[in-house]
């Protein structure tokens, strides 16, 4: 069983190696199901085909599926909706408004984190490729299962019992609507339907992000933030997709610069992804949309390679707590601790080794903290980051 998640800034082209790389295991006789997290769906329009909000057949052994949040709420949410309605409608917003509104943001995301979890469960499928949305969108996506798990453990207990006492005292001052037994049953029920999502994405043989990027110093910045943050929550990226180069054959000598920049960021991507594995695709002359373009860019883009296979195992970047501090671990083997050197600059951590150089973007919970001790430990640089002290007058 093979999850593969595909994310990358917006425009990259994350669809189209999504929906190529479904096509590819299907192809290759894999029973595959690629879905889109994205509420800008355009799965359908890669394929060019029509996709329900259930796994609709593109061709055999391949569905795709478009999720319909404001279906799935109806379906497995309809005692939080009443509930949410009933409140906007008591401050006065109108029927209309106050059903749309009651669609919370960000209930799509969890939905599909239910699918996924559904779909790997049944046994119906080797392959489930997602498309998900952009790098943001999907950090919160990922994310999910530990805010939620932790809302269940803290939060949630005491909201129940909380209204149970508040409910009969409010009733007799306000008709204001309190959440009851229902809406509390509907919240647990749909929580235990994700209980065991993280440790499935977070599964590095089950489970593998692949980063699709553009040659364009915006888009691996982000791209490098989202590795970073991936790494923080334990998912595994096996590999980078460097997107849109510019064919070799284009020898105009107007895009002679375009061709250079796009040399030094295809340099970028490898150095600052390394030692995940990079495949490139070219620009196409028109756009991928269709069953035959997809497979001729899936061929491109994979080669001999099986599109469902780990391409690279381990965790090139590894953020821990250990007691108060916390670790970041760096994978770099062979390397020798006399030729590392360590700096920090605007919110980055500066790691050479010899002549190469690396930037790691550090999260916010790092960012605040001060740089410890390092040292290597099984091929792996750990550097430890402590609680920041600040400068004491006087003394």
């Amino acid at each position: 069983m093979r999850i593969l998640l595909f994310t990358g800034k917006g425009g990259v082209g994350k669809t189209t190696v999504a929906a190529a790389t479904a096509l590819r295991c299907a192809d290759r006789g894999l029973r595959t199901l690629v879905l889109s997290t994205d509420p800008a769906h355009s799965l359908a329009d890669s394929f060019d085909v029509y996709l329900g909000s259930t796994p609709t057949p593109v061709v055999d052994g391949l569905h795709g599926q478009q999720l319909d949040a404001t279906e799935r709420l109806e379906e497995t949410w309809a005692d939080v909706q009443r509930y949410v309605m009933e409140v906007l409608d008591w401050v006065g917003v109108e029927a209309i408004e106050a059903e749309e509104l009651s669609v919370i943001p960000g209930l799509d995301e969890v939905f599909s984190l239910a699918d996924i979890k559904g779909f790997a469960a049944s046994g119906d499928y080797d392959v489930i490729v997602v498309d998900c949305a952009p790098t943001a969108e999907t950090i919160r996506f990922l994310s999910l299962p530990d805010i939620l798990s932790w809302y269940m453990g803290r939060i949630f207990p005491v909201e129940r019992r909380l209204a149970k006492v508040v409910r009969p005292l409010v009733s007799r001052v306000t008709n204001l609507p309190i959440a009851n037994d229902d809406v509390f049953a509907a919240i647990r029920r749909f929580y235990d339907r994700l209980d065991g999502v993280r440790e499935l994405l977070t599964d590095g043989d089950t489970t593998s992000v692949r980063l699709v990027v553009n040659p364009e110093r915006m888009v691996i910045a982000e791209a490098r933030r989202t590795a970073t943050y991936l790494a923080l929550f334990g998912y595994h990226v096996d590999a980078v997709v460097a997107n849109r180069l510019l064919p070799a054959a284009v020898s105009d000598p107007w895009f002679d610069a375009w061709k250079a920049t796009h040399a030094e960021h295809l340099d970028a991507i490898e150095a600052g992804f390394a030692p995940l594995p990079v495949m490139k695709a070219e620009l196409a002359q028109d756009e991928l949309v269709g069953l035959d373009k997809l497979r001729r860019f899936g061929d491109l883009l994979y080669g001999d390679a099986d599109a469902h296979a780990v391409f690279h195992r381990g965790e090139p970047v590894r953020i821990r707590a250990r007691g108060k501090n916390r670790v970041l671990s760096l994978d770099l083997p062979f390397a020798d601790k006399d030729d590392l050197e360590l700096a920090r600059r605007d919110g980055e951590l500066l790691v050479r080794v010899g002549p190469h150089r690396r930037a790691i973007v550090l999260p916010d919970s790092l960012r605040k903290r001060d740089v410890g001790a390092a040292k290597m430990v099984d091929e792996r640089l750990e550097i430890s980051f402590v609680e920041h002290e600040p400068d004491k007058v006087g003394r």
